[in-house]
């Protein structure tokens, strides 16, 4: 029997958030893939997933390094790679664990690419994007009538940020744990920080809201924050 691999969006922390199709393939997996960095034990997408699990499936914690040596990703990502082909040769129905959405700013593309040509089916399978979830629990809509909605990385030079925060009516705000206050400057200089909204680990126990993004001060922004934004207030 031909083994299938299935990349599987659980959503940004709600457990209730998982579509039926994601805790299907949940169930019936062979094995679970839970992906990791070097520096921390857990994985926020098991624990998400952990109430749909059947009881004693295996669990694979790989690790994915944060960190953007070539030489070092590509023997991390390669020896990651062998270790799904051979489950998969077994027979396996493997099952790839990813926050959100599997083809959003995720892990799991880089592995989706990797298998793409391996053989085996490979199966995707959407999950709510956390600034999805963010603005209807807020009450935020993210686009009306003929609003522009620009959903871009903080990470973007100066000079691109300026581009698209020129241009757009509304704005999500993926990785904005790098350089915060510049950030928030950029945002004052655009009319854009008055609105904004920042959700820091959407749907998990210790989820934090801040409404005000201008008295942040120095504190460490979690690397699961994102920033909603817009010129004027429905």
């Amino acid at each position: 029997m031909a083994g299938v691999f299935y990349g599987v969006g659980v959503g940004p922390g709600d457990p209730e958030l998982l579509t039926v199709k994601a805790i299907r393939a949940i169930q019936q997996a062979d094995v679970v893939i839970a992906p990791k960095t070097e520096k921390k034990d857990e994985s926020t997408a098991l624990t998400i997933a952990q109430p749909f699990l059947k009881a004693g499936v295996p669990i694979v914690r790989l690790v994915f390094p944060m960190v953007f040596d070539g030489e070092t990703l590509s023997e991390a990502w390669e020896n990651n790679k062998n270790t799904i082909l051979e489950l998969l040769a077994a027979g396996k129905k493997v099952v790839f664990l990813t926050l959100g959405d599997p083809m959003f700013y995720s892990t799991y593309i880089y592995i989706f690419h990797l298998l793409e040509n391996c053989g085996y089916p490979v199966e995707t399978i959407p999950g709510v994007p956390a600034f999805c979830a963010m603005a209807s629990k807020l009450g935020y809509p993210l686009a009306e009538g003929n609003d522009t909605l620009s959903v871009v990385p903080a990470t973007l030079t100066p000079e691109q940020l300026d581009r698209v925060l020129a241009r757009s009516d509304n704005v999500v705000l993926m990785k904005v744990y790098k350089n915060y206050q510049k950030l928030i400057e950029t945002l004052k200089r655009h009319g854009l920080a008055e609105n904004a909204v920042m959700v820091s680990r959407c749907g998990l126990e210790d989820e934090q809201v801040v409404r005000d993004v201008t008295e942040i001060g120095d504190q460490t922004i979690n690397y699961l924050s994102t920033i909603l934004t817009r010129r004027n207030k429905a």
